[in-house]
């Protein structure tokens, strides 16, 4: 079945766009990389690099890069691999080039802004008779580029098409696994940045690994509280795209959303943190959705609603950790 994808195009030539195209090419698939940027295109045509996004790592020659979306007509399979807020209008463009039985995978974590839609969700309405799935998991790109043992969800409502594209994937180092809940993969992915800032107030503030560990516990209870209430499933949330994400980006240190945390916690503003920054911290996009959206289903998410208030009503670090500890005492399941 996995000869099915010899062609995979990839949307989006960061980081993590870049490292997918060093694993689709070690897994025997053709690769084409479109890129925004005329400078990354140039140099992963001649140089073989991308020194912009993802440094210090030679790409196969035969990985090709384009400026034309056009180019990947062709593709058997497209992986939007861009920033969350700017998916929907790609996929929107996308969907008049491809043929109307290429699938596309989404490989973004994030909560569209304007909408509160989750991706899948947002990328179903951009291309609504085209097959959609998504790519998620613990994947530092920089880790996933050199070769590394990766694990990750691969999550499709077809099981045919989920298990297809899992084995057009895997390398010895790249272990998709398959499942049916959007849903849950796609919230996991996107509530995991807001709790690893969290976690980098927590580092930045020297609180010590006692309460970076009750962050990250209790972030989690948060994340199972609002996936129950959207339909996600336990088995989902309690693996690779939910608590294992989550333990990664609290604790790794290519993180982002960690790292714009512990700025914040050493007193930087997110604004001068992210001035000039090549890559995204999704986790302060999602922040304020995920607090819209646990008002509207009723659940009570008070690190990630802290998070939003630090982020983006200017709120105080000390007092917002001094309510944090004082609300009132409960049972470990509540």
């Amino acid at each position: 079945m996995a000869d099915r994808y010899v062609h995979i195009g990839i949307v989006g030539a960061g980081a993590w766009g870049t490292a997918l195209a060093l694993t689709t090419q070690r897994a025997g698939r053709r690769t084409t990389l479109w890129a925004r940027e005329p400078e990354v295109v140039a140099d992963v045509n001649g140089a073989h690099r991308n020194d912009r996004f993802l440094p210090d790592h030679p790409l196969d020659p035969a990985i090709i890069a384009t400026e034309s979306l056009a180019d990947l007509a062709a593709c058997d399979v497209a992986l939007l691999v861009t920033p969350a807020q700017h998916t929907r209008g790609l996929a929107q463009e996308l969907d008049g080039l491809l043929p109307a039985s290429v699938p596309v995978m989404i490989c973004a974590k994030g909560i569209e802004a304007s909408t509160g839609k989750l991706m899948p969700e947002a990328v179903r309405e951009a291309m609504p008779t085209r097959a959609v799935c998504m790519l998620s998991g613990p994947t530092f790109a920089e880790e996933v580029a050199r070769g590394l043992p990766t694990a990750v969800t691969l999550a499709s409502p077809d099981r045919a098409l989920g298990e297809s594209l899992a084995h057009a994937l895997r390398t010895p180092a790249f272990r998709p696994y398959w499942t049916d809940d959007m849903v849950g993969v796609a919230l996991g992915g996107a509530i995991k940045n807001v709790l690893a800032i969290a976690c980098g107030i927590v580092e930045g503030r020297g609180l010590g690994d006692n309460a970076r560990a009750a962050v990250l516990t209790r972030g989690f209870a948060e994340m199972a509280r609002l996936g129950f209430a959207m339909g996600a499933r336990l088995e989902t949330l309690t693996g690779l795209a939910g608590l294992g994400d989550l333990t990664l980006t609290c604790n790794g240190p290519l993180s982002r959303n960690r790292a714009l945390g512990a700025s914040i916690g050493q007193g930087v503003t997110a604004a001068t943190f992210l001035a000039g920054k090549q890559s995204i911290a999704e986790g302060y996009y999602t922040a304020p959705v995920v607090q819209a959206l646990a008002a509207r289903h009723g659940v009570e998410m008070p690190i990630c609603t802290a998070v939003a208030a630090l982020l983006h009503d200017d709120a105080n670090v000390d007092e917002t950790i001094r309510a944090l500890l004082a609300r009132p005492l409960k049972g470990e399941g509540a």
